[in-house]
This record gives structure tokens, sequence and C-alpha cells, in this order.
């Protein structure tokens, strides 16, 4: 193998810019056809990307042999459906977050998984931007010393959220989306810590559901204690007022801290009394650094980027936060 030819199910709002013609510029990277369920939208996506085909139908995309890679971007409702039969099929899988609807599912994949010839990398894709690739070499050169332990505050307005609230919002149906709001952000959040501190040990979490569902939450305030003896404490508040919105992640270690936000492109060492700022600029396409990545597993030149493994710790810890596990 040494082109890899994608098929992307669900090329939708995420495919437009964040990952959709990234598939075109990575090196050995082809992307073959696009799905989507209303026929005029793929066909439109296809034309305005030069995608040589579109269809309405995923089975289209499972099975052309030349095809050897699927992009799955639909709701997580779907997503167990589409990567089994990928995998069956041979395909590699490039999937987006949450991994599953639960951990329950996510674990289907990975028994599934290890019967394939297919690969298999979660979409995660902060991995690989340069904020987070920042905040990735000064924790492995101690920057701050020993880490002790970590403080999350994500506090985002209703008007800001659910703004398409609406009954079309899959986002808050938790039989689409697996939860609420919570599903749909934590997961960068949690893989982040994963890939700083390794392994998770404990998960203790209390949430507070919001009034029109009681499967979504409003509130989720959570501990986490890593295997290497990190400590971790977050909250996520998406019914915050507009004045306490807040997107902040500070690092504390016994020689200083490092602060970022998972939407900001900034990074701020602080040790000794010194604060230094590290500004970075984000690719167009912000899925591009980790679909290059991916291109290079698939084709067996790296390693794998996000791992099955991930995903499910991904889900397994939102389980635990939310009360579903």
């Amino acid at each position: 193998m040494n082109e890899i030819n994608w098929g992307i199910i669900g090329c939708g709002d995420v495919a437009e810019v964040k990952s959709g013609p990234a598939f075109q510029k990575v090196p050995h990277s082809n992307l073959i056809s696009v799905m989507r369920r209303n026929e005029e939208k793929a066909k439109d996506f296809a034309k305005r990307h030069h995608v040589p085909h579109w269809t309405s139908n995923a089975e289209d995309i499972l099975n052309n042999d030349d095809i050897n890679a699927v992009y799955i971007a639909t709701p997580p409702s779907s997503h167990l459906t589409y990567t089994l039969r990928a995998l069956e099929a041979g395909k590699h899988v490039y999937l987006e977050k949450p991994m599953a609807l639960n951990a329950i599912e996510a674990q289907q994949i990975i028994n599934v998984l290890g019967n394939s010839t297919g690969k298999l990398t979660m979409a995660h894709y902060r991995r690989k931007l340069p904020a987070f690739l920042k905040v990735k070499e000064l924790l492995d050169i101690n920057s701050i010393g020993d880490i002790i332990h970590v403080d999350l505050q994500v506090l985002q307005s209703k008007k800001e959220l659910f703004v398409a609230d609406a009954i079309d919002n899959w986002r808050i149906q938790p039989e689409i989306s697996g939860g609420g709001y919570f599903y749909d952000l934590a997961p960068h959040h949690i893989d982040l810590m994963i890939h700083f501190f390794g392994p998770i040990l404990k998960v203790l979490g209390l949430t507070k559901p919001t009034n029109r569902n009681a499967n979504v939450e409003e509130i989720v305030n959570g501990i986490i204690s890593f295997e290497n003896g990190i400590q971790f404490r977050g909250i996520w508040n998406f019914n915050a007022a507009e004045i306490n919105e807040k997107d902040e992640c500070i690092i504390y270690g016994t020689n200083g801290r490092i602060k970022f936000s998972f939407f900001g492109s900034e990074v701020v060492l602080k040790r000794n009394n010194e604060e230094q700022t590290f500004s970075f600029t984000n690719p167009n396409h912000v899925q591009e650094p980790m679909i290059a990545n991916t291109v290079d597993y698939f084709l067996g030149k790296d390693k794998n980027p996000c791992t099955a493994e991930d995903g499910l710790m991904v889900m397994e810890t939102l389980g635990k936060l939310s009360g579903n596990l």
C-alpha cells in the first residue's frame, strides 16, 4: 500500500473546513468519495471540494474496493455500526470523537479491531496542534518540576451553546450524542490529559442535569487520579453567565505552572516569578497535522497518534464523570 484513498461517511460541518480538505493536501492521501444522507448536500460538498464521487448511501463507501480508509464523521450513535463494517471490510478507520455512545460500544470496536487487518486512529486532533505540542514538550523536559495537580475550568454560557437549541440539535439528544454538550466537548479535554499524564487510576464525578432532560448534564464536577499520582479536578458548566465564561487549564508543578486554553493558541509558562508566553497559529484545517500522522501510521511509517484504547479510556472517563458508568 503506497497511497491512502479515503471515503468520508458524514461530510457535514466538521468535514467542511476542519478536516475534509486536509485529506487532499496530505502527501500520499486522496479523497475518493464522500457520503451524506442528503443527496444535494453530498453532491454540493463533492463539487466544491473537487471530490470525484459522492453518494447518499454509506454502503457505497464501505463496498468500494478503491477506498482503503474511511473517515467516520457522523454523530456518535452510528459510529459503532459504520466502524465495525469498515473494519470487517479490512479498511482503516479515522474515527471522530467521542468514540461511540458509551464505553460498551467502544469495547466492541476494540474487539473487532483485534481481528481486522484494518487500523484505527481516533480523531483527537488537538494532540498535534502547535500549542499542545508545546505543552507536551514543556512537560517532557520537566520545565515546572514534578507535576502535582491539574485544574480545569470550562464555563460556557447557555446563550452560546444553546443558540442551536432546537429539536434537530443532536448534541443535546443523548440517544444520538451519548449525553449533552459534555460528551461533545469534554473528550478533547480528557484525551489531552491522558496524552499528557498517561493511564487513569480512579474517577469520581458529580452532575447536575438540565431542567429539560435528566440525561443531559448542565454541570459536571470531576476528580481524576492518574496512575502516576497526578491529581486532576475539573468543572464543566454549560449554563454560566456570559461574564463568567472561561476556558482554562492550569498544570501545577513543584517549580511553576503551565496555563493554556483548549480553544486558544497561547501557552503561558510561569516559574521563579518569571512568565513566558508562547503564541501559535493553527493550520487552516486544524485536523491536517493529525491526518498526516494518521496516513503515515496507516502506511506503516509511524506509530498510531491516538489509539482505540485511548478512545476507550476517554469513554470510560466520560461515563464515570457523568454517572453513566
